[in-house]
C-alpha cells in the first residue's frame, strides 16, 4: 500500500474502535441510569434510558456498514481481519446490553412505588455494580488491546450468577410469606435476570477481545455460579 492508503486504512480501523467506545459509553450510562431510576422510582429517568436505546442501534448499524466497506476495499488479513470482525461481534453484544437496560427501564415505568425491602434492592444494586465493572473493564481491554483484562473478566463471570441465584431465593421467600408482594417481586426477578444477562454479554465481549489479540479462544468451560432450579427468562426487545 502507498503511504496515503495506509493512513486511510488506519483511520478506518480507528473509526471502528471510536464507535465501539461510543457504544460502550452509552451502554454504561444506560445501566447506571436504569438502576438509579429503579431505586428512586424515577419514571422520567427510566424513559430517558428507553430513548437512548436508539443511539446504540444507529451506532451498531454504522459499525456494520463501515466494517463491510473496509473488508471490501482493503481485503484485510490476520490481525486486522480479526479486529474488524471482532468489532461487529462486540457491537452486537453492547447493543444487547442496551436492550436489557431498556427492558429494566420499561419495568420501572409500570411498577408501583412500593419497595418491599432495601435488602433486595441493595442486592440488585450490587449486581449492577459488578456488571458495570465488567463492562468497563472489558471495553478498556479492547481499547488497550489487553488479552489479560479480557481473561480477568471472563474468569469472574460466576460472581454475578451467584448473586442472581441468591436474589431469586430471597424474592421467592418474600412472595411465599406475603402474596401482596408477588407483583413487585416478579418485576425484581426479571430485572435481576436482565442484569445477569448483561454480565453474560460482557463475558462474550471478553472472549472476543481475547480472540482479537491472541487469535485463540479462551479454553475450558465458562466459569458459572450455582445454577438455580428455576429459570427466570427475561423479555426480549
Amino acid at each position: 500500500m502507498t503511504q496515503h492508503i495506509v493512513r486511510a486504512y488506519d483511520e478506518e480501523l480507528g473509526a471502528l474502535s471510536v464507535k465501539i467506545n461510543q457504544m460502550g459509553g452509552i451502554a454504561e450510562a444506560m445501566l447506571t441510569d436504569a438502576i438509579d431510576a429503579l431505586v428512586r422510582h424515577d419514571v422520567g429517568k427510566a424513559r430517558g434510558v428507553i430513548e437512548r436505546d436508539g443511539q446504540l442501534d444507529a451506532l451498531q448499524n454504522e459499525i456494520e456498514e463501515l466494517a463491510v466497506l473496509v473488508i471490501a476495499k482493503r481485503q484485510p488479513m490476520a490481525n486486522d481481519l480479526r479486529h474488524i470482525m471482532g468489532t461487529i461481534r462486540i457491537a452486537s453484544d453492547i447493543e444487547r446490553i442496551g436492550d436489557l437496560m431498556k427492558n429494566i427501564a420499561k419495568r420501572v415505568t409500570v411498577m408501583e412505588e412500593r419497595f418491599i425491602g432495601t435488602r433486595s434492592l441493595a442486592g440488585i444494586q450490587h449486581m449492577a455494580h459488578l456488571v458495570l465493572g465488567q463492562v468497563k473493564a472489558v471495553l478498556d481491554g479492547f481499547a488497550q488491546k489487553s488479552s489479560d483484562l479480557a481473561r480477568h473478566v471472563w474468569l469472574h463471570d460466576g460472581e454475578v450468577d451467584q448473586l442472581n441465584n441468591s436474589l431469586f431465593r430471597e424474592l421467592l421467600t418474600y412472595m411465599m410469606e406475603d402474596p401482596r408482594s408477588i407483583t413487585f417481586s416478579t418485576h425484581l426477578l426479571f430485572i435481576a435476570k436482565n442484569i445477569e444477562r448483561a454480565g453474560d454479554h460482557a463475558t462474550n465481549i471478553a472472549e472476543t477481545v481475547f480472540f482479537i489479540e491472541t487469535g485463540q479462544q479462551l479454553s475450558g468451560p465458562r466459569p458459572k455460579g450455582e445454577s438455580s432450579v428455576f429459570a427466570v427468562s427475561a423479555p426480549g426487545k
